[in-house]
């Protein structure tokens, strides 16, 4: 008897799970316009608050300015918006003074009101609120639209005194960093604090090297929004021998890569030496075509700056020198350094006249 035929499978194939390379790239593009869209409508409904806050502040002030209204004013008007308009969310007197506040630190700031409008009301209520000088508003406000800072890490860099920081000791950089990568200066820091990686007094460049890939995001967050993390022990093979930076990122704005050394003492003249062998491997045998000249960052636990100025005015190669801090400064102490720091700044202006 032959065997019976089966009939042919009525199933439907899987679908399968990834699409194939050639789709994948039209996809992403895809994926990429909804993003920047929702991006968009975002940024046009803060923008419009924003702008009703504005507003409000203004009209508040003005009335108040003109003695049309008291103090007690403001307390009826919020009282008047909960009874008569209960879904209106949010004016309360408190609030309500809060835009009158920030109508009247930045009516008169021409640099500064445009970037208003692209943070969140949040994020300016902490800038208004936390910091007292114009200079030191204005820099938190671009970082924070460079780094895309939450609130909370917005919060953590006020609290680490991370203007009074980049005032007092602006980064150590080559000369060759200032002509090959001139961003470099408002991109990287004098002194990076890593205080989550809860490392004892005594640790070796082992034990700080695992820690900071342990806590990679932190550290990610602490060098700023464009680092890429690419590896560590970065094999680098010269004449037969092998050769290894302990951290290597690239930057996408600069478009370089980034060695970083680590080293748990305090700077030595030396370590700029082997910094430079290790760029000078990495443009010949790394570095692809479209990227610029790589750039070198001693991390050390500690730093002379003269001797680090000296080192580095014939450095030939794009690097700098930072510390490491796993504490920070009294805030207090940073602040007053800071007072004396403008006091200097403006005495010479001052004799003249």
């Amino acid at each position: 008897m032959a065997p019976s035929k089966k009939p042919p499978s009525t199933r439907l194939r899987a679908t399968p799970l990834s699409p194939a390379p050639d789709l994948e790239s039209s996809f992403a593009e895809v994926v990429d316009l909804i993003q920047r869209a929702r991006q968009q409508a975002f940024q046009t409904v803060n923008t419009v608050l924003i702008d009703l806050y504005w507003r409000i502040g203004q009209y508040i002030s003005l009335k108040l300015e003109a003695t049309a209204w008291g103090e007690g004013v403001v307390e009826q008007l919020a009282r008047y918006i909960k009874r008569h308009h209960p879904d209106l969310k949010g004016f309360t007197r408190p609030n309500l003074f809060r835009m009158r506040q920030f109508y009247e630190i930045y009516r008169d700031d021409e640099k500064v009101s445009p970037l208003v409008r692209q943070l969140s009301w949040t994020h300016n209520l902490i800038i208004f609120s936390r910091c007292k000088l114009a200079e030191e508003r204005e820099f938190y406000m671009r970082l924070a639209i460079r780094e895309r800072w939450s609130k909370r890490e917005l919060e953590r860099q006020i609290n680490m005194a991370l203007f009074e920081r980049a005032v007092l000791n602006p980064p150590k950089v080559s000369a060759a960093m200032m002509q090959l990568h001139p961003a470099a200066e408002t991109i990287f820091k004098d002194a990076y604090l890593v205080d989550f990686l809860a490392l004892p007094d005594s640790h070796s460049e082992s034990e700080l090297q695992r820690a900071l890939v342990a806590n990679l995001r932190r550290f990610l967050c602490e060098l700023g929004r464009d680092f890429c993390f690419v590896g560590e022990q970065y094999l680098l093979q010269v004449g037969g021998e092998d050769f290894r930076p302990d951290l290597l990122f690239f930057h996408r704005e600069l478009q370089a890569l980034v060695a970083f050394e680590l080293k748990v003492d305090k700077f030595r003249p030396a370590y700029l030496g082997q910094l430079e062998f290790y760029l000078e491997a990495i443009d010949r045998d790394v570095r692809k075509s479209h990227e610029r000249p790589s750039i070198g960052v001693l991390l050390c636990a500690s730093k002379d700056d003269e001797v680090v100025e000296y080192a580095l005015s014939r450095a030939l190669s794009p690097a700098l020198v930072a510390e490491y801090q796993t504490h920070l400064p009294e805030k207090q102490l940073l602040q007053a350094k800071l007072r004396e720091f403008y006091r200097l700044a403006a005495a010479p202006e001052s004799s003249e006249e």
